[in-house]
């Protein structure tokens, strides 16, 4: 049933629906965290078998994690579409469209497991040694294994969340969290009669996580009793082309969005990576940091096209407007805390990650940037996820394509690697040009993102359009 929180938005204090997005944000955050413990894990126990295995590991892990996202990116075509149903109480829809989800990340995940364990091309233009290209195809060819019930996962994930019901989520990534523990002890060091496998051990532990993932999700899905008024995996649906058209013309724009930027980071480290280890290990921890805080923004991101999906669903344009507004407020103000913490304990938080005093001073410095970019990262993604609940995707993605191929790479690759003549007696700036660039290209994505969404909202709200 539609939320009530949205039956009078001008009789709801701002902080029923900050708290309301806060209730479907809270535990994907705590579900994203898990899931970089179980990464953390993969690494820990890899590294302390070889050298070998723990660089197989993470650039194997590099590969399949940019093929993933942005092949689940499509997915979340289903939170706007599963959201504005629920909100405008037609449940019956609900099902099919789940099912028709289904179908499409059942047909992602066969695509993830061909390019994942297809990546011999790429591994021969890293240049990594033979012996870790080995264990990196190893790795890969075991972990391909879950890939499609990994998208099948991602596929009831939007399906969870635009119902409100994100807890779930959670209990299941911790749960694997805790199972991929001992996963990893018994394949990679070869307990319980098995051999030592190494990185390879480490990718069947993940596939075999991949598969409780979705296995529990779909049992949850069918058994709980809220989630059985859908009737979403309680009868058989085959691949309706219309319906999975409509999820691609709106999924489509969303995993080339995340595509973009995960590429272009990755291209990044890889430009950087002839300045030497201490300038890779600079750029790599401020890299991690920021991909544990932007956790924050992403989920609201994720509740604000939920929430916002809800109202236009229910026909309260008022209501969606008045999300937006308190979504990315939230947002910015979390963007305001963390951009002051990383400001004054820059060399504090280098320090965590390194002992090497030339690499906490240069990760100090980038940390900087990080820190300017807080408030356009928060209100880009925010507008993004507020802009997919009114059902907009495409425009987002060519901003995004724009600013960051169109600026940030190339505009990085000159300052970082070749400088100019007006800056810096023009000297290269090596990392700081290229976080510089990205920074740059943060606010050329927020602002036109944030103009828009006003746009949106104004014309809505004057119509009253659904």
């Amino acid at each position: 049933m539609p939320d009530s929180n949205y039956a009078s938005p001008f009789q709801s204090h701002a902080a029923t629906e900050a708290l309301a997005i806060l209730r479907l944000a809270g535990p994907m955050i705590v579900a994203q965290l898990a899931q970089t413990g179980i990464a953390f894990v993969d690494t820990l126990m890899a590294g302390r078998l070889s050298a070998a295995d723990l660089a197989a590991v993470s650039l194997g892990s590099s590969i399949w994690l940019t093929v993933f996202l942005s092949l689940a990116g499509v997915l979340m075509a289903l939170a706007p579409l599963v959201s504005q149903a629920f909100g405008a109480g037609r449940n019956r829809e609900i099902g099919p469209l789940v099912r028709q989800g289904l179908w499409l990340g059942l047909l992602l995940g066969c695509i993830t497991c061909w390019l994942v364990r297809s990546a011999g091309p790429v591994l021969l233009l890293s240049g990594a040694t033979p012996d870790v290209a080995d264990k990196t195809q190893q790795f890969l060819a075991a972990l391909a294994w879950g890939m499609p019930p990994l998208l099948l996962y991602r596929a009831l994930y939007p399906f969870a969340s635009a119902v409100g019901r994100t807890r779930p989520i959670m209990f299941i990534t911790l749960a694997s969290l805790l199972l991929a523990i001992p996963l990893n002890y018994i394949f990679i060091y070869g307990k319980l009669g098995l051999p030592q496998l190494g990185a390879e051990g480490c990718g069947w532990a993940t596939a075999i996580c991949c598969w409780f993932n979705f296995v529990a999700l779909a049992w949850h899905c069918a058994r709980d009793r809220f989630f059985r008024q859908f009737q979403a995996l309680h009868h058989w649906s085959w691949p309706d082309w219309p319906t999975q058209m409509r999820l691609l013309r709106l999924g489509v724009p969303i995993g080339i969005s995340y595509l973009v930027e995960i590429s272009a980071f990755t291209v990044v480290a890889l430009l950087l990576a002839q300045l030497g280890a201490t300038v890779v290990a600079a750029h790599q921890i401020t890299l991690n940091f920021s991909a544990i805080v932007y956790m924050v923004p992403q989920t609201i991101s994720v509740a604000l096209t939920v929430r916002v999906g809800q109202a236009v669903g229910a026909g309260n344009e008022a209501g969606a407007a008045y999300t937006c507004k308190i979504g990315l407020q939230l947002a910015l103000a979390f963007a305001c805390c963390t951009a002051v913490a990383i400001w004054f304990g820059a060399p504090w938080l280098a320090g965590l990650y390194s002992s090497d005093p030339q690499v906490v001073t240069m990760a100090g410095s980038l940390l900087l940037f990080a820190a300017v970019y807080q408030l356009p990262d928060a209100a880009q993604v925010c507008s993004a996820g507020a802009l997919r609940g009114y059902r907009i995707t495409s425009l987002p993605m060519l901003i995004l394509v724009l600013a960051f191929w169109g600026v940030a790479v190339p505009l990085g690759y000159r300052l970082g690697l070749h400088g100019v003549p007006w800056l810096n007696a023009g000297q290269p700036l090596a990392a700081a040009g290229f976080w510089g660039a990205l920074v740059l290209s943060l606010f050329l994505v927020a602002v036109p993102l944030l103009l828009y969404l006003r746009h949106v909202v104004r014309i809505r709200s004057r119509s009253g359009t659904v």
